[in-house]
């Protein structure tokens, strides 16, 4: 089977990158996060998974991803990440497209947006954890 060269476009599809090298195109639709929550992607194996994301407002959750660590880049806007470490929290701005985070494995994070952001996720999503921020 060949694989789809494109174009894609970031927002409607995101991308598996499997241990072997192998770059897996995914739909995005209504069913996605059914899908990716429940198992329904296990036939590609353990990988990272590339979307990205508009933001307007602050999270309203944390998350940390125990698989491995995250990439964060920014493409435009600014934001700053909030991130558990050490036993306090680093604070983190992007606000130049371009930079980016590296989110420590199992490191709690979140983020305030200063001005509307569009931002490149490269997460090992396998067992991601999710907390209410208060």
């Amino acid at each position: 089977m060949a694989t789809p060269v494109g174009p894609f476009k970031a927002v409607d599809t995101y991308l598996h990158l499997g241990p072997e090298g192998t770059s897996v195109p995914l739909e995005v639709n209504e069913s996605f996060w059914q899908n990716l929550t429940s198992g329904g992607f296990a036939h590609l194996g353990p990988g990272r998974l590339v979307s990205t994301y508009d933001f307007s407002e602050d999270w309203t959750s944390w998350e940390q991803h125990p698989a491995g660590e995250e990439v964060v880049v920014l493409i435009s806007g600014a934001l700053e990440f909030v991130v558990e470490m050490d036993g306090g929290e680093r604070k983190v701005r992007l606000d130049q497209a371009g930079q980016f985070l590296l989110v420590p494995r199992g490191a709690w994070h979140t983020a305030n947006v200063d001005r509307e952001a569009k931002v490149l996720f490269i997460t090992p999503g396998e067992g991601t954890g999710h907390r209410q921020r208060e």
